[in-house]
């Protein structure tokens, strides 16, 4: 005897056969689709706390912090992103990931409308439990990614008509 017509008669179901020797075939299930499509895992939960705890922590804070979360919280995006002003972890802004372009958009904040990823000059994971930012040796942005650095020199913008005006001689 096989070993598939040995677990046939002790009970056991066979699954490649679909069916456990004694009872007839089950007819294909016709109900209503059970099965839903499996989302992006989101870390907005992520980002609002590293706002409220990390980033904009504070009662000084409390109006620029409920304008990023509310404006987050409009997004039908998953993914969300800090940008800093530079390793130190100055807060600047909050950005979403394009799926179509990879591309970094401003959701709120200050720095550029748009950022591509050759752009990024280093990224950073949120640590919940100690509540600061970690630099991750990595130069690819994915979904573990919570924040993002450019280089300084995209800061510094030349204003026509914003110059100082000097002592009079």
């Amino acid at each position: 005897m096989s070993p598939s017509r040995l677990a046939n008669q002790n009970g056991d179901k066979d699954w490649e056969i679909g069916s456990n020797g004694s009872s007839p075939s089950i007819p294909e299930y016709t109900g209503p689709k059970l099965f839903k499509e499996p989302s992006f895992k989101s870390n907005k939960f992520i980002i609002h706390n590293a706002l409220s705890r990390c980033c904009l922590a504070g009662k000084v804070n409390e109006t620029q912090k409920n304008k990023m979360v509310e404006e987050m919280e409009k997004s039908p995006a998953n993914h969300f992103l800090i940008l800093f002003r530079d390793s130190n972890c100055q807060f600047r802004a909050v950005y979403t990931m394009s799926p179509e372009t990879d591309e970094l958009i401003r959701l709120a904040g200050v720095g550029p409308r748009v950022v591509s990823p050759a752009l990024v000059e280093s990224i950073y994971k949120y640590s919940s439990d100690r509540k600061q930012f970690s630099c991750i040796p990595s130069k690819t942005m994915s979904m573990s990614v919570d924040a993002f650095t450019l280089p300084g020199h995209l800061w510094h913008s030349k204003r026509p008509g914003n110059k100082r005006p000097g002592k009079p001689k």
